[in-house]
């Protein structure tokens, strides 16, 4: 099990093979502050070197799960980032302020990378930042009568955690500008209808919902889930024939793995896999 750094702005819970992260900031609509990007860095670094973790729910505290950025990152806080990382990992980017942003990027992405299922559980609202974190996740189950969007046309920016790259890879290029475009604040109803969800539940069996999806995910082999995310994440940026070499690459760890044999015998005897990512 992965050891997890202290943290004030979110929770991680275990069942077995099944993680939860919580953000946790309720009295603030678990809005995002720099404290709060940190903090995701430094856990989903840690997460993802967790063998044992098979598949993660990330949700929010409270009656949302997240309205989008905290304004104190506008009054009070740096968009520059964390200095002092800059200074021990070497600047990625001549202008802080881009630098900065990928850092903060950083909070997020590993959940598209990481080598087990992410599944985000939205409530209430995921809002800018807070839809952004939902849309680097694998799959998403919102809540009826939640609402959600890119809002940052509002405040004169543009979603740069994220947004215009995984968006329209969801929803399409097209809808994706509209969304954007006009600050458009959609229902569970309408996002489930584009593609922005792949499930929709009543709220009061979301919780039960996510963990039953998540604990699906988690019994399938863990080196074909890995390589079945690389492979498709590839089919969004290379051409056929190079994301083709991604799906033999992967299959052939499959195909060498003990974990495979262990589905063919367990198969044969009648009972369920126990998969040991090797």
């Amino acid at each position: 099990m992965a050891d997890l750094p202290p943290t004030k702005t979110l929770r991680f819970e275990r069942d077995g093979q099944v993680g939860r992260l919580v953000l946790d900031r309720p009295e603030k609509l678990n809005s995002f502050t720099m404290e709060m990007w940190s903090e995701l860095r430094s856990v989903g670094a840690a997460l993802v070197e967790d063998r044992d973790l098979r598949a993660l729910i990330v949700a929010g505290e409270g009656r949302a799960f997240s309205s989008g950025i905290d304004t104190s990152v506008f009054t009070g806080g740096s968009l520059d980032g964390d200095v002092s990382s800059r200074a021990e990992t070497g600047a990625r980017h001549d202008d802080p302020t881009v630098d900065g942003i990928l850092r903060i990027q950083d909070a997020y992405t590993w959940l598209e990378e990481a080598p087990f299922a992410t599944i985000a559980a939205v409530q209430g609202y995921a809002l800018g930042a807070g839809l952004q974190i939902a849309l680097a996740c694998d799959l998403r189950i919102f809540a009826r009568g939640a609402k959600v969007g890119l809002l940052e046309f509002k405040y004169g920016i543009m979603p740069d955690l994220g947004g215009t790259q995984r968006l329209p890879r969801l929803v399409g290029v097209g809808k994706a500008k509209e969304m954007i475009f006009t600050a458009a604040r959609i229902d569970a109803e309408e996002a489930y209808r584009i593609g922005l969800c792949e499930r929709l539940v009543d709220e009061a069996d979301l919780d039960q919902e996510a963990a039953a999806l998540a604990a699906l995910v988690a019994a399938q082999p863990p080196l074909a889930v890995r390589g079945t995310k690389r492979a498709i994440d590839a089919s969004g940026r290379l051409p056929i024939r190079e994301g083709l070499v991604v799906e033999a690459e992967s299959q052939a760890e499959c195909l060498r793995s003990a974990d495979m044999a262990e589905a063919i015998t367990a198969f044969v005897e009648g009972r369920s896999a126990v998969y040991r990512a090797r």
